[in-house]
């Protein structure tokens, strides 16, 4: 042995006898999956904890303030402007504080990419099947954390207090006050008076830099502890069972391979940030009650509940002396509602109707496998985009020149009409795709030589599926003659067609 080596096999020791370092043997052998899409969940960890690294640096600058100073910094559109001590603060950060700019944009763009790889990551679990036993609670828990993350990113986009994330807290504001009977408490509570009241940032500030960021770190905490308990999901394939686990050990191989992840992500979104600009609140202004930005967006996670608000026609009823605005209470508090009830209750719903609540599943489904299951998600995908879009209506009509109105109604028809198209070519799609791999798998893969059959037709020459490579010896199977229709078997039922 070196001497580099044995000088790290003291190391080693030393350590162990302080620490039960030997003792995680069997956590250091834990076998991970090496196929990419099971990468996405550790994306979204590594923007965790970009997220909290420049949040750290963030919150030594930052003065969570609403008395109202006059602004005398570099800015000169905004020099001598009234605004509040939080926005003070954040042109401060951006303009006086060298390399704030950076770290402030890279702050917002790990939270778009880090809401974002969540999103995705859960739409892998569903259409793979990974929410089935025993992993219901981690999908309950993955769900949690998309909301949390949710609620993260808005309260931390609204601390500036720029005129964008103002007409962002009004809209709240009027979400909270269409509660039937306890709506004017709940934002008198909220705001901490009449709107504007001046409480609201610094009320805002905690909750992002300490209630929900330690609600984000037990979940993916807790989240960890059941992925390794119940160890991760598979593709099936050669070798692979219900009962094992086939991938690379947790060291050195995936170690090595998730830690040059967590470098790329942090080099990207850096570099994203220096490159691209995000929320430059200076063009906005401080925020003033009687002003509105043109052409305000949100950031994409929550351009859903924007474009439900913009689509609900207005509608209003009195009962009992209360009126209820049901074009923001439906589409702000009970469509929300209703989605994460069923994205909650889904697990569970399924197995009940394919009688598979009994038997645990650890072999990941491909989507094609599952048409129903696929087509749902694909229908749910074209909604949320559908909402999206009338989220950004007004854009978009100035962008192309056309009717706001026109381009509203289109929307409204297509948030009901296109999900319903969605799942069904999506299931027609998968069927046909499954029917087909069946056919190939009776009759074999066409090698292209055709010959002659002593009757005068023609046949081609078939090897079986699993004996097909490029280039090898080719030994037919079968003999299909041309213009004759063949009998295609039919597909194997799966319990939720």
């Amino acid at each position: 042995m070196s001497r580099a080596g044995r000088r790290a096999e003291r190391l080693v020791h030393a350590a162990d006898a302080r620490l039960p370092v030997l003792e995680g043997g069997p956590l250091l052998r834990k076998a991970f999956p090496d196929h990419w899409s099971f990468l996405l969940g550790e994306l979204a960890l590594y923007s965790l904890l970009v997220l909290i690294v420049t949040g750290v640096w963030l919150t030594l600058f930052f003065q969570p303030e609403m008395r109202e100073v006059v602004y005398a910094g570099p800015y000169a559109p905004l020099r001598g402007v009234r605004m509040s001590a939080a926005f003070d603060s954040t042109l401060h950060i951006s303009f006086d504080v060298r390399g704030g700019l950076l770290l402030r944009q890279t702050h917002h763009w790990a939270a778009l990419v880090f809401v974002a790889a969540i999103g995705v990551h859960m739409l892998r679990i569903f259409f793979t099947g990974a929410f089935r036993r025993p992993r219901e609670l981690n999908w309950a828990i993955g769900i949690t954390l998309f909301v949390v993350s949710l609620a993260e990113g808005f309260a931390g986009y609204s601390l500036p207090d720029d005129l964008l994330s103002g007409t962002g807290l009004r809209i709240a504001q009027g979400i909270m006050l269409s509660i039937p009977v306890v709506g004017t408490y709940v934002a008198f509570f909220v705001f901490g008076g009449q709107y504007p009241a001046h409480d609201i940032v610094t009320r805002l500030y905690p909750v992002h830099i300490l209630l929900l960021p330690g609600a984000l770190i037990a979940l993916v905490a807790v989240h960890l502890i059941l992925v390794v308990h119940l160890k991760h999901t598979q593709w099936r394939g050669r070798g692979r069972t219900r009962r094992n686990a086939v991938g690379k050990p947790f060291f050195p191989q995936f170690t090595a391979s998730s830690g040059g992840l967590a470098v790329a992500a942090t080099g990207l979104l850096v570099l994203l940030s220096g490159l691209a600009q995000v929320n430059p609140v200076w063009k906005y202004g401080p925020y003033r009650p009687d002003q509105a930005s043109t052409g305000s967006q949100p950031d994409w996670y929550v351009g859903f509940l924007e474009g439900a608000l913009r689509l609900v026609p207005p509608w209003e009823t009195n009962v009992a002396g209360h009126t209820l605005m049901w074009n923001v209470l439906l589409p702000a508090i009970v469509l929300p509602g209703l989605l994460f009830t069923v994205l909650y209750a889904y697990p569970f719903v399924e197995q009940r109707l394919t009688g598979e609540w009994r038997t645990e599943r650890h072999l990941c489904d491909r989507p094609r496998e599952r048409p129903v299951r696929t087509g749902l998600g694909v229908a749910g995908t074209v909604f949320y985009g559908v909402l999206l879009l009338a989220g950004g209506n007004d854009v978009i009509a100035q962008t192309f020149r056309i009717s706001v109105n026109a381009l509203t109604w289109v929307l409204r028809v297509a948030l009901i009409a296109a999900p319903v198209l969605a799942f069904l070519v999506t299931r027609w799609l998968c069927r046909a795709l499954m029917a087909a791999e069946t056919e190939r798998l009776a009759e074999g893969v066409p090698t292209g030589e055709i010959r002659q059959s002593v009757t005068g037709g023609y046949e081609t020459d078939h090897v079986p599926v699993a004996a097909f490579r490029p280039g090898a010896p080719r030994r037919p199977l079968t003999g299909a003659r041309t213009g004759t229709p063949s009998r295609t078997p039919r597909a194997p039922e799966h319990p939720d067609r």
